[in-house]
C-alpha cells in the first residue's frame, strides 16, 4: 500500500452517508439532497456521481459557520 493511501486511510473512516448527516442535523435526507443542489449545506465529497459523502470535519465546520 502506498504512503499516500495508507495515509488517507484516517479520513476514509468518517465519511458519513446522506442518511447519517440528516439525522445529525435533524432534517429530513431530501433537505440536505436539496442543499446539496443548490450548493449550501455541508461540503460534499462525490465517490462517484450517485454516491455522495461527508467528511465529519466538513458537517462540524459547517455548522459551526451556520451557527455565528
Amino acid at each position: 500500500m502506498s504512503n499516500t493511501i495508507r495515509d488517507a486511510a484516517p479520513e476514509l473512516s468518517v465519511l458519513l452517508t446522506t442518511a447519517e448527516v440528516a439525522k445529525i442535523l435533524k432534517v429530513n435526507a431530501s433537505t440536505l439532497s436539496r442543499w446539496r443542489t443548490n450548493g449550501g449545506g455541508p461540503r460534499v465529497t462525490w465517490l462517484s456521481p450517485h454516491i455522495p459523502r461527508y467528511q465529519s470535519r466538513d458537517v462540524h465546520a459547517w455548522l459551526q459557520k451556520v451557527a455565528s
